[in-house]
């Protein structure tokens, strides 16, 4: 059985930022297992711009930005594995693949960094009541059609939900010879970047229904017609706000939901509101050894967060190979308070901190000149004053190590008078 150091399953810009961060701290017996047939991920179909403004100040689009790290890695040459499936790992770090080359294999390593991104909730996820006829697809599944294939999936297109897919895809489609007729969403506000909004449909007078949801889909074999309603605040359509559309294609960016199928096979539950898995300080889960980060971990708004957990997974599995990191029994449970939705990391293990402690949260509802508080065990330790927050862009707050003062206990972020 081959033995390895660091196995990182998924080959995107998480896998890829930990890969060459390892290797960089002194770890060389790597592999990275990546079951498409090219690293990058879904960077590979991002052809629009937008990528590196925080990784390398300038902007780039997905493919230039994976190919400054494939590059980094094969200068290391860092040894992969393209159009592998990851079967299983079980609770002795062995990992189970198979691949047309390879066949069926088994390997046997020290830490496991789970970096496989996230998959898009489709129609069977909302139940979307009408004809089940083709025309509807999620809206990455219509760019890879696009993008990679060359085919252009429609001609007359709705969109329902104001995710960042959706809303480059608007504009996608458009410049493609499309007519994007309109988006819905169901939330009062939209679930995009602020910049996409602008960008992608203002910019093409493509108006956006908030607070509305389809509501039927009509067609004999190809989509035909689409009903959309307005909703209550309980999200449930209002009689009498109908509106029809003609289409041919409609497209659901509706969320996104990190692939942790690999969960599994610890017995790990995973976080209800992230669908990730449950980890320190470290990114490490309660199986010793085994991290998680990036999209798999937490769907993230921009791919230079990605790369930046994923560093820090690299990181702290040297750490964790060399003896360096420490399981104990006593920790700081981290929670997300008033008008967070979800907080990461979810405890702490004080030992292994190192410098400073870094959280990442999204909010519930838009807020405006607000503070955020921190406590540690009810004892306010630190405020930061933000001027604006929505839930489609993710927080980040770093607390400094000398003010975690306890062994134990329950650390806390709230937006202030939520």
């Amino acid at each position: 059985m081959k033995e390895y150091d660091i196995i990182i399953i998924g080959g995107g810009s998480a896998g890829l930022a930990a890969a060459i961060t390892a290797y960089d701290e002194g770890i060389k017996n790597i592999l990275i297992i990546e079951k498409e047939k090219y690293l990058g991920g879904i960077l590979n179909q991002c052809i629009h711009t937008g990528f590196g403004v925080h990784e390398f100040k300038e902007l780039m689009s997905g493919p230039e930005y994976a190919e400054r790290f494939i590059t980094q890695l094969e200068s290391r040459k860092i040894p992969y594995l393209l159009e592998t499936v990851v079967l299983s790992i079980d609770e002795n770090k062995n990992v189970y693949y198979s691949s047309e080359k390879e066949g069926y294999q088994v390997v046997h390593t020290k830490a496991i960094i789970l970096a496989a991104g996230c998959m898009e909730r489709n129609r069977g996820a909302i139940a979307i009541p009408g004809d089940r006829c083709s025309g509807v697809m999620t809206a990455g599944i219509a760019q890879r059609y696009l993008n990679i294939d060359g085919y252009l999936v429609g001609k007359r297109v709705f969109i329902l939900g104001s995710g960042d897919i959706g809303l480059i895809m608007a504009r996608r489609m458009t410049l493609e010879g499309a007519k994007v007729l309109g988006v819905a969403e169901l939330m009062p506000y939209s679930n995009g970047l602020t910049r996409n909004i602008v960008q992608c449909l203002n910019d093409f007078d493509i108006p956006l229904y908030l607070s509305h949801t389809i509501t039927k889909t009509v067609g004999k074999g190809r989509l035909e017609q689409i009903e959309i309603s307005a909703v209550d605040k309980n999200f449930q359509p209002i009689k009498g706000t109908e509106k029809t559309f003609d289409v041919d294609t409609l497209l659901l960016s509706i969320g996104l939901v990190p692939y942790n199928d690999l969960l599994d096979a610890f017995h790990l539950q995973s976080n209800p509101k992230t669908k990730g898995a449950i980890v320190n300080e470290s990114l490490e889960t309660f199986c010793p050894g085994v991290f998680s980060c990036g999209n798999v971990l937490h769907v993230h708004d921009l791919v230079d967060y990605v790369t930046r957990e994923g560093r820090k997974a690299g990181h702290n599995a040297v750490r964790y190979v060399k003896g360096e990191l420490h399981h104990e029994q006593a920790e700081i449970k981290i929670v997300a308070g008033k008008g967070l939705g979800y907080i990461v990391p979810n405890y702490l293990q004080p030992s292994n901190l190192e410098d400073k402690l870094t959280l990442n949260f999204r909010v519930v509802t838009p807020y405006s000149d607000k503070k955020l508080i921190v406590k540690l065990n009810g004892t306010i330790i630190k405020s930061v004053f933000r001027p604006h927050m929505l839930p489609a862009e993710m927080e980040t707050m770093d607390i400094p190590k000398d003010l975690i003062t306890v062994s134990s206990g329950e650390l806390s972020v709230e937006v202030e008078g939520a």
